[in-house]
């Protein structure tokens, strides 16, 4: 059976999927994304992710990335697809709001992660013992999307410890690797300042995530922290009154 040029075909209500041969030009994919949107409310195509073509002909022809679909069957075989698709309702790619949106569809994304140094009179730093893992670490979590990583750390202290402390500056910027399972990330540490050793008095758990939280010595800190986090702390420690926010990979090794 030869294959078609390009096939339109209805999916579902008011969804059509496109896919097309290498030698397609852009402007004719385009011009039937175009064609087919006008009786459909979303047009998709499935891309391998080893066509790197098929890929720069979806994005051109304004199909949005949308993510990796996994374990599809074609062929009888089972592979994975790169989700492209455009709405209806999407605002057209020569508008200088739909060419940013197409762009932010594609371009790379990196996990922000925001902590929070906190301190007691004896120089001691306060740590977090987690459910999820065995390891200590700063207080802190995932910056939202959208959310500014200071106002991220005040929240998620907020929400962990039930603290209500004001982050300062930016201590340090640390680069995780890929890990574990984990895409690489950047972790931002701000300074929550020194404070009576007290204040652990006011804590509040969040007991999903926190099993208990303490002032730890630099000893402790080695001790309980995995060894990128000790480093991490180290370096944010020796950062404090100092002029530009450091930068280190994996803790600064």
């Amino acid at each position: 059976m030869t294959e078609q040029p390009i096939s339109v075909t209805t999916v579902a209500e008011g969804i059509a999927r496109i896919s097309w041969t290498s030698d397609q030009p852009v402007d004719v994919v385009r011009h039937e994304v175009a064609s087919a949107l006008a009786g459909h409310a979303r047009v998709e195509a499935l891309v391998d992710p080893d066509d790197e073509a098929g890929q720069r002909i979806a994005t051109w022809s304004g199909l949005r990335r949308e993510g990796v679909m996994r374990g599809v069957t074609v062929e009888g075989r089972t592979v994975d697809r790169i989700v492209y698709a455009r709405l209806a309702t999407d605002e057209p790619v020569h508008e200088p709001q739909g060419f940013r949106a197409l762009l932010n569809s594609f371009l790379p994304r990196k996990r922000a992660i925001s902590q929070m140094l906190i301190r007691d009179g004896d120089e001691r730093v306060l740590l977090c013992q987690l459910t999820y893992k065995q390891d200590w670490d700063l207080p802190g979590g995932v910056v939202e999307v959208g959310e500014s990583p200071q106002l991220a750390v005040a929240r998620e202290v907020e929400e962990e410890l039930g603290l209500q402390v004001e982050p300062g500056s930016l201590l340090l910027t640390d680069w995780l690797p890929p890990w574990s399972g984990w895409d690489d990330a950047l972790c931002l540490v701000f300074d929550g300042g020194a404070h009576d050793a007290s204040i652990t008095d006011a804590i509040v758990r969040q007991t999903r995530e926190i099993r208990s939280a303490e002032f730890c010595t630099p000893d402790q800190v080695r001790e309980r922290c995995a060894d990128f986090t000790a480093r991490r702390i180290a370096s944010a420690l020796a950062n404090l009154g100092g002029g530009r926010p450091a930068y280190v990979e994996s803790g600064g090794a």
